[in-house]
């Protein structure tokens, strides 16, 4: 179990803050976290005078008719600890594809608009490192690179609108289910589950179902959140490199609407990682149809390593060119409809 001195370690750094919003959604793991989060709050209030105020939000899908009970155990639950509690309802038509992927999305939009609403700038989720791990796992499946391997960061910042961020925080990374579990029992605090955890529909409960299996060849929970923090660390590595290589080959601001340019002996001799990122970010810089789609972009950089002459290609609403030693990344031109082109018109003889 969590005693409140670990508890104490692991909200460490929001000690001065004047409020948190707690994600809970009733499941054994976001429990726990309003009870750490009420005993760490309470603890501080009794040693320095005050403590960050808490809230708690439970976000209803709409997509199980036990989430309105779910959340009233959650709002009493919370009402015992003196912290203040709201339900909100994700609204609107569901999609029939990427429900588990909308409903994530819907949200973190949920829990930051609570938290704007309240004036605090930080939620705290209850992300585990059985969550991590999974994530790790999930991510491997689909090919992620060095970034996605990394896991989940312990904190984030979420732009909401232009100029301002909620920061996301996940105290928990550290601390298995297992003890999470045992701290509710020790309490005597009861929580739910949701059945979808567990629906095979979904990859990340097939992903779940596959640990105790790959636990047994010595890749369990624990491995893959090292391998994690060893991608996270090999990530800032890369990072600096980039850095350095961007002041190197294009050194000032990159303004809006000008393009980016490289000597192309220069950026061809780059470390792959390195110079494979940069292209990214002018092409991100540049373009404008959203994130560059990493296949996309590998197929792109080596096409640009290894031509001998002159080339042109276009991806995420960039045009990168390479001729006479130079290699420019601006933004594509507008694209014309087929009947601007005249490819949509038939013409027959009168």
């Amino acid at each position: 179990m969590v005693r409140d001195a670990e508890a104490a370690a692991l909200f460490s750094g929001l000690e001065d803050l004047r409020g948190l919003v707690l994600a809970v959604s009733g499941g054994s793991d976001s429990t726990a976290l309003l009870v750490l989060a009420a005993r760490w709050a309470e603890a501080l209030k009794k040693r320095r005078g005050r403590s960050p105020k808490l809230l708690a939000v439970t976000v209803d899908h709409g997509l199980r008719s036990e989430a309105k009970r779910e959340a009233a155990v959650v709002k009493s639950l919370a009402r015992r600890f003196g912290i203040a509690h709201r339900t909100l309802q994700w609204r609107g038509t569901k999609p029939k594809t990427g429900l588990q992927e909308a409903a994530r999305i819907a949200r973190y939009r949920l829990l930051a608009e609570a938290a704007t609403g309240a004036g605090y700038e930080h939620i705290l989720t209850a992300h585990t490192l059985d969550d991590q791990a999974e994530t790790v796992l999930f991510r491997l499946a689909r090919g992620s690179g060095l970034t996605g391997l990394g896991g989940m960061a312990h904190a984030a910042a979420v732009p909401v609108g232009a100029d301002t961020a909620i920061f996301l925080v996940r105290p928990l990374l550290s601390v298995s289910k297992a003890r999470l579990l045992a701290t509710l029992k020790a309490a005597g605090i009861d929580h739910s589950e949701d059945p979808s955890n567990q629906d095979p529909r979904f990859a990340r409960p097939r992903l779940r179902a596959l640990m105790p299996h790959l636990a047994r060849e010595g890749l369990d929970a624990w491995g893959l959140v090292r391998l994690a923090a060893r991608m996270r660390r090999a990530e800032a590595t890369v990072e600096f490199a980039v850095a350095a290589a961007r002041s190197a080959l294009a050194p000032g601001p990159w303004r809006e609407g000008e393009p980016v340019t490289f000597a192309s002996t220069q950026f061809r001799d780059l470390p792959a990682e390195v110079g494979l990122r940069l292209l990214g970010r002018a092409i991100a810089h540049a373009g404008n149809e959203g994130p560059v789609e990493l296949g996309k972009l590998e197929e792109l950089y080596q096409a640009v390593r290894t031509s001998r002459a002159s080339l042109r290609r276009t991806l995420a609403g960039a045009v990168v060119t390479l001729r006479g030693g130079r290699l420019v990344v601006e933004r594509a031109p507008p694209r014309r409809s087929p009947a601007a082109r005249g490819g949509s018109r038939r013409f027959t003889k009168p």
